[in-house]
């Protein structure tokens, strides 16, 4: 089916033209790690930006550098600065303004030219590392490492429109690494030839707005909401953990909850995601947990003194 659909011909000319390097990419003077998938949303992607900047933030100054899908702005906008809030979430994109939330120590740039981002982040901010946050299909800006994020069935699946890929399956080769997600819901495996991790959600907790963590939450009822790239799995993993719900609300991907309406007689429970969007309401729940990736953490830190030592002849900076 592939084969005869005209976006798979698009896709992989320009795949081809980056290959030869008939097109040409831009480079910045940090070492660049970029996380993507070849699906459309639903793979842990930002998560695992969050699980990685994390890290990171106790050595270096990290820059998360993203596009800020579906944002009100346009152009290079910084939105936070060592998790110093700099604007709303609807200037900045709900995915950037969200990891901006989360993460202390971390600076978060939102453009959609990558290479002109970038540049601001290690010219004026003076960062140390950047994240790129989905970068897999953005190849104008050189990247040191490209992390793929998979899902099993997303090697059943077909390129859109007839399917969910945005790119082959044949592009896997292209990643330096892969992460194989959802292990915490089913073991599976990939056979590459480089290095494979799997990526687990543990340390499942219901927080309200505040942070504050929801004890007992077996004993009450919900209505659950998301607007994500894949709201079955959120229903499910509620479902898995023995939650009460009442009622599910399905939203397209970024949804903007402008004319949502909260009733006072009932709790609710919604994504990280989907909660910075709306006013801190009292009776309104999301699910975070934290993530185990285990040997990529390693991987990363050789990855980065690699790019470090390499210094000058490689266009990259010597310290931090």
């Amino acid at each position: 089916m592939d084969l005869l659909n005209p976006y798979y011909f698009a896709i992989s000319l320009r795949n081809f033209f980056y290959d030869k390097k008939v097109f040409k990419t831009c480079e910045l003077d940090v070492p660049v790690i970029s996380v993507g998938n070849l699906s459309v949303g639903g793979t842990g992607k930002t998560s695992l930006v969050r699980y990685i900047a994390d890290h990171f933030s106790k050595s270096f100054h990290v820059c998360i550098l993203s596009r800020g899908y579906k944002r009100k702005s346009k152009g290079t906008l910084l939105v936070s600065y060592k998790g110093d809030i700099k604007t709303n979430w609807e200037e900045a994109g709900d995915e950037a303004f969200m990891l901006a939330k989360v993460l202390k120590g971390v600076s978060v740039v939102v453009d959609e030219n990558r290479c002109r981002g970038g540049a601001y982040a290690v010219n004026e901010l003076k960062v140390d590392l950047i994240i790129l946050d989905d970068g897999f299909q953005h190849r104008k800006l050189y990247r040191d490492i490209d992390l793929l994020l998979i899902k099993e069935k997303d090697l059943r699946d077909h390129l859109i429109p007839f399917g969910r890929l945005r790119e082959p399956l044949s592009s896997i080769s292209r990643a330096n690494a892969l992460i194989l997600s959802y292990q915490d819901i089913k073991e599976w495996d990939y056979t590459f030839t480089k290095p494979v991790f799997k990526l687990y959600r543990r340390d499942w907790k219901i927080k309200d707005i505040w942070g504050n963590t929801l004890e007992d939450a077996k004993k009450f009822e919900f209505i659950t909401f998301a607007g994500l790239g894949d709201n079955e799995q959120f229903f499910k993993t509620l479902e898995r953990m023995g939650l009460k719900i009442i009622k599910k609300l399905s939203f397209s991907d970024h949804y903007h909850y402008r004319d949502f309406k909260i009733s006072p007689n009932y709790l609710y429970i919604t994504t990280l995601k989907d909660v910075i969007k709306l006013p801190p309401y009292e009776n309104v729940y999301y699910l975070d947990y934290s993530l185990e990736v285990p040997g990529l953490l390693d991987f990363l830190e050789r990855a980065i003194i690699k790019s470090y030592r390499a210094g000058s002849s490689a266009g990259r900076a010597t310290d931090s």
